[in-house]
């Protein structure tokens, strides 16, 4: 086994992680957490994964439950196709009769890629596949002084390659999660714990002075700026809310009315410059109140709910604002 190799599992059986889905080799377990976790912190993911847990234990809980249900639960975690990819793969598992046990069967699930598929591979089923995420690339780059630029198709194949060759193939999963642990605490992005780092001695980026200069990353996508303006409508207890459709952000969830179904209406401003960040986009929204003296007509898509029974409707992050507004 390569001395490496032999570091990160050493310090992995010390220091590693106690999470609760590592408690388990249940591949529905480590798949929901893994989903979960794809664009969330453990602190908040923990939380969400206990909840779908208890609400939905199996899979064939997961497939049986309405979108609906399954977004609302998600509600909070954003990147909602992450929720829609669960729900549809969970569909998929019923259909096959059990849970794939091959990369290529786990890589087939809606929502489920190369280091997803490895991860969940080598914990569950002792699948010799390494996982390569943001954690392992700052690892690798740091250690074995690697440039490449991260988030290029040059930089997956260099290091997903390296990668491999350090996989101990009897003990994949452990290494994995090791690799995983040990770049998200002691090879931390800033100011990492160098000094009590057992790799230190052989650290190319620590013997060089690059530390704070690895991993390269490639030139960041310019931020876009989307505008909205949402209308909250009462008129006796009720308020309307349309589901949004395919093709844009939040496909699936339930929004207020926006001012280009009805224009010229605002009603009265609430709050202004309201601001929501996502990945590409800056999402910047003001908030209207109209509460008619008659019962408007409502515009196609959009239906009454009690006020009450709102939160059976998973919501994008921006509505929950307005009614915290509210």
């Amino acid at each position: 086994m390569d001395p490496f190799s032999q570091t990160i599992l050493a310090w992995y059986a010390e220091y590693g992680r106690d999470l609760p889905w590592r408690r388990t080799r249940n591949p529905y377990a480590v798949w929901l957490s893994e989903i979960i976790l794809q664009q969330t912190r453990i602190a908040q993911g923990t939380a969400y994964w206990e909840r779908f847990m208890q609400r939905f234990p199996t899979v064939q809980d997961l497939a049986d439950a309405s979108e609906d249900e399954v977004l609302r639960l998600w509600e909070g975690l954003g990147y909602y196709s992450r929720a829609r990819n669960l729900h549809a793969a969970a569909k998929q598992i019923m259909t096959m009769g059990a849970f794939p046990d091959t990369l290529e069967g786990i890589r087939s699930l809606k929502g489920v890629g190369d280091y997803t598929a490895a991860a969940i591979g080598s914990i569950c089923f002792d699948l010799p596949a390494a996982v390569v995420d943001g954690n392992v690339y700052r690892v690798l780059a740091r250690h074995f002084g690697l440039s490449t630029p991260v988030g290029t198709a040059e930089a997956k194949k260099e290091f997903t390659a390296l990668a491999q060759r350090l996989l101990p193939e009897d003990r994949a999963g452990a290494f994995n999660q090791g690799m995983m642990d040990f770049g998200a605490l002691q090879c931390t992005p800033q100011r990492p714990d160098c000094l009590s780092c057992p790799l230190q001695p052989t650290c190319n980026a620590f013997r060089t002075g690059r530390v704070d200069l690895l991993p390269v990353k490639k030139p960041a996508t310019a931020v876009q700026e989307r505008r909205f303006n949402y209308i909250y409508v009462r008129f006796q207890g009720q308020t309307a809310i349309r589901r949004r459709g395919p093709g844009d952000i939040w496909q699936g969830l339930y929004e207020p009315l926006v001012d280009t179904v009805m224009p010229g209406l605002t009603g009265h401003l609430i709050k202004s410059g309201v601001k929501h960040q996502l990945t590409h986009r800056l999402l910047i929204a003001d908030f209207y109140l109209w509460e008619p003296a008659e019962k408007p007509e409502l515009p196609e898509g959009y239906f009454w709910v009690k006020e009450t029974e709102l939160d059976q409707y998973a919501k994008p992050r921006l509505f929950v604002l307005l009614l915290e507004a509210l």
